[in-house]
C-alpha cells in the first residue's frame, strides 16, 4: 500500500503527517515552520520524500487523537467536473451523445470535511446527495499543459464526496454553484496518495456505499475525459498551481436517480473507495 499522507486537528491545534495502522507520524512538527502545510509541501515537491523519511519512524499520535481535515487547507482552486463516465451521460435522457469538453464548475473550501466527520444536511432543503469521486491534486503548475505532458503535473490522489443540495442546483437557469457550495456538504480525504505512475489512474474501481449498500461503481477506464484531457483542458483558460484541487466526476446512482428519489438522511454512512487509495467515510447530521 502506498504511503498515505494526512491534514489533521488535534486539541494543539492543526498539522499533516503520514497515516499507518498504529497512529500518525507527525510530520508538521518536524517540518511545520518551512512548510506550515501540505500545499507548500506539495508545491515544494517534497510530499514523496517526506513520505519516505517517515518509513523509519514511529507513530507520535494515536488516530483517536486526532480529526482528519480536508488533505489541501486552502487550494486556490477547486474544480469540480460534471457527468464524466457514460452512463451518467445517459442519465439525461436527452438524446444527446457526450459532450466534447468537460463540463465544469467551482467549489469552495469550507463546503467541505474531512474523513470520518459528519456532513452536514441544511434546514433549506432535504434533498442532500452523494456523488463518489477521484480527486487528483496539481503538483507542477503550468498553463495551457499539452496532454502528453499532464500526468506529470500530478502530485497526489484522493478520494471526494461531492454532496450535493439536489433541488438547489436547479434555482437558477443554467448554474449550479449554489446547490454545490453550502456548508461541509461534502468531503475530501482521507488523505493524499503520492501519485507515481499512469498505473495508479488506468483503470480503477470506484464505489461508493450507503449503509454498506452499492449505490455507484464504475471504472476509471471509462471516463469520457481521462486524467490528462482534463488537466490539459482547464489549464487552457487557467493557470494550474500546486495544490490546486480538481474533482474529476462521478458515477451513475446518486440517489436523485432513483424512482422516488433516496437523500441521505441523519445517521446514514457513506462510504466512497477506490483502489489504492482508500476508504473516505462519512455520517449524515442535520445542522445544529
Amino acid at each position: 500500500m502506498p504511503p498515505k499522507i494526512a491534514s489533521f486537528s488535534t486539541a494543539k491545534g492543526k498539522g499533516y503527517g503520514v497515516v499507518t495502522d498504529s497512529g500518525i507520524i507527525d510530520l508538521s512538527a518536524r517540518h511545520g515552520e518551512v512548510w506550515p502545510t501540505l500545499r507548500e509541501v506539495i508545491e515544494a515537491g517534497a510530499l514523496s520524500r517526506l513520505a519516505e523519511e517517515a518509513a523509519t519512524m514511529t507513530p507520535d499520535l494515536a488516530l483517536s487523537d486526532i480529526r482528519f481535515e480536508i488533505p489541501i487547507p486552502m487550494p486556490e482552486k477547486l474544480i469540480c467536473v460534471g457527468v464524466n463516465f457514460p452512463d451518467r451521460n445517459e442519465e439525461y435522457k436527452d438524446g444527446q451523445s457526450a459532450p466534447s469538453n468537460p463540463s465544469l464548475f467551482i467549489r469552495f473550501p469550507r463546503s467541505f470535511t474531512g474523513h470520518d466527520q459528519p456532513l452536514i444536511r441544511p434546514p433549506e432543503s432535504p434533498q442532500l446527495d452523494y456523488e463518489g469521486e477521484i480527486v487528483i491534486v496539481i503538483g507542477k503548475g503550468g498553463r495551457r499543459i499539452p496532454e502528453a505532458e499532464a500526468l506529470g503535473h500530478i502530485a497526489a490522489l484522493s478520494l471526494c464526496n461531492e454532496g450535493t443540495i439536489r433541488d438547489w442546483v436547479r434555482h437558477a437557469k443554467f448554474n449550479v454553484t449554489q446547490g454545490k457550495n453550502f456548508d461541509r456538504t461534502g468531503s475530501i480525504g482521507p488523505w493524499l496518495v503520492p501519485f507515481t505512475d499512469e498505473a495508479q489512474l488506468a483503470d480503477i474501481k470506484l464505489e461508493t456505499r450507503v449503509n454498506g449498500e452499492v449505490r455507484q461503481q464504475d471504472r476509471t477506464s471509462r471516463m469520457i475525459f481521462s486524467f490528462r484531457k482534463i488537466i490539459n483542458y482547464i489549464s487552457t483558460f487557467t493557470t494550474l498551481v500546486p495544490g490546486d484541487v480538481i474533482v474529476t466526476g462521478t458515477p451513475t446512482g446518486a440517489g436523485a436517480r432513483f424512482d422516488p428519489p433516496i437523500w441521505l438522511k441523519p445517521g446514514d454512512v457513506v462510504e466512497v473507495e477506490a483502489d489504492g487509495i482508500g476508504i473516505l467515510r462519512n455520517t449524515i447530521a442535520d445542522e445544529a
